[in-house]
């Protein structure tokens, strides 16, 4: 499995040049009660690799998977890998670091 780690600073620019999709894999009451601006919804519980596909598909950045603090996003990248989506980098930190450096929050 590949696993490309990514900092504050990496998604803070990717999202900045609209170059990067965030999915986040958390929960959908952890979703609603605050995410990173711009970030979807695919939680880690329901994950299908078809649906990721079309959306990934359909959108022209760079998918980087994110959840509370990147436990469950590198099990997302797991399973991603392991239905033949070319995914490889999630936020290390996820939205624990995010919402604690003073970073926007969507809710």
């Amino acid at each position: 499995m590949k696993v490309v780690d990514l900092d504050r600073d990496a998604i803070k620019a990717g999202l900045a040049d609209q170059s990067m999709l965030v999915i986040d894999v958390r929960e959908p009451h952890e979703f609603e009660q605050g995410h990173i601006p711009g970030a979807i919804t695919h939680p880690l519980s329901t994950f299908d690799p078809g649906t990721l596909a079309a959306l990934i598909a359909e959108d022209a950045r760079t998918p980087v998977f994110s959840c509370m603090s990147g436990v469950r996003s590198v099990q997302a990248l797991a399973a991603a890998q392991n239905a033949g989506l070319p995914i490889e980098a999630h936020y290390r930190g996820g939205f624990k670091d995010w919402a604690g450096s003073g970073e926007p929050v969507e809710v």
